[in-house]
């Protein structure tokens, strides 16, 4: 997703001169093309996450609109008043373009990884929220967002789906599965492989979606039974989806299962397949949660 964010990135740049990029190291060498192509617009500010997204700020105040980008745990949680004061309540607009997601970097200890990230976007108002699940899914996601004029966060994996499922930017539903019971399960980016696995031969309708925030509300409804049981899977912190998928369901009555990254600090460095794990992310973990909340 990184190689594919850069590819995109560049091209955009040349192709939109209102478009900026602030980077603090991270990457700075994937970009050093574009910075000599475009060295008003592209700015390395080293290491100060927060002077980053302080700066993006203000380009955005002179009428740019700046890609911020770094790890997830540097910009949304180390820079977060920044990007609550310089970005939010200024009433600008960014994208903030995150990689090493909850537990990617888990190798380099709890310094980088961020599954609250999704949790603290979403205590800020009107903020459009893209968690691709394939590298092909991040080019249309990051043209739109720099096509748009609202803040997005833009959070890449190294979790991977093994194929893309939607290139589109509108947000909605894929059913990827269908199922007649009227239960569903939605698979949020990087979630869906597992997913998947996790709920074969469950008569559950499996949908897909890189776009949580705004999340498809209609569109859950209109997949959902009358009574339905319905599980959101998220690659972050559990539950940070709960209040949108009840809201969306909330004219009918309903059980509602939201899994995802345990709120429990493991001390443990690892593989991002050992925390998945551990977290109950991983097929097996998933199919024993799934099974049992659709068969009670």
């Amino acid at each position: 997703m990184r190689e594919a964010f850069v590819e995109t990135t560049t091209a955009l740049l040349a192709e939109d001169p209102r478009l900026s990029l602030v980077l603090a190291d991270i990457s700075a060498d994937a970009f050093v093309p574009a910075a000599r192509a475009h060295p008003d617009r592209v700015l390395n500010v080293g290491i100060r996450e927060q002077l980053m997204v302080s700066v993006a700020g203000g380009l955005a105040l002179t009428g740019l609109r700046p890609i911020v980008h770094s790890y997830a745990p540097f910009v949304v949680e180390r820079a977060w008043e920044q990007v609550k004061l310089d970005i939010d309540h200024q009433g600008v607009d960014a994208i903030l373009a995150t990689i090493g997601s909850s537990y990617d970097a888990s190798a380099s200890g709890r310094t980088h990884q961020a599954p609250g990230d999704v949790a603290l976007i979403d205590t800020l108002d009107g903020w459009t929220v893209r968690v691709p699940g394939h590298a092909d899914e991040v080019g249309p996601l990051l043209r739109a967002a720099a096509g748009d004029d609202s803040p997005v966060y833009l959070r890449m994996s190294t979790e991977t789906n093994t194929r893309a499922v939607d290139t589109a930017a509108d947000g909605r539903l894929t059913v990827v599965r269908p199922g007649s019971s009227g239960d569903v399960a939605v698979a949020v980016g990087p979630t869906l492989d597992a997913v998947f696995a996790a709920t074969e031969g469950l008569d559950v309708t499996v949908a897909y979606t890189h776009t949580p925030r705004p999340f498809d509300a209609a569109g859950l409804r209109s997949l959902a039974g009358a009574t339905p049981a319905v599980a959101i899977v998220e690659p972050y912190l559990a539950g940070t989806s709960a209040r949108v998928v009840a809201d969306a369901l909330r004219m009918r009555p309903h059980r509602l299962a939201a899994l995802g990254v345990g709120r429990a600090d493991l001390h443990r460095y690892g593989t991002p397949a050992d925390h998945a794990r551990a977290h109950g992310l991983d097929p097996a973990g998933l199919r024993r949660s799934l099974s049992a909340f659709f068969r009670p």
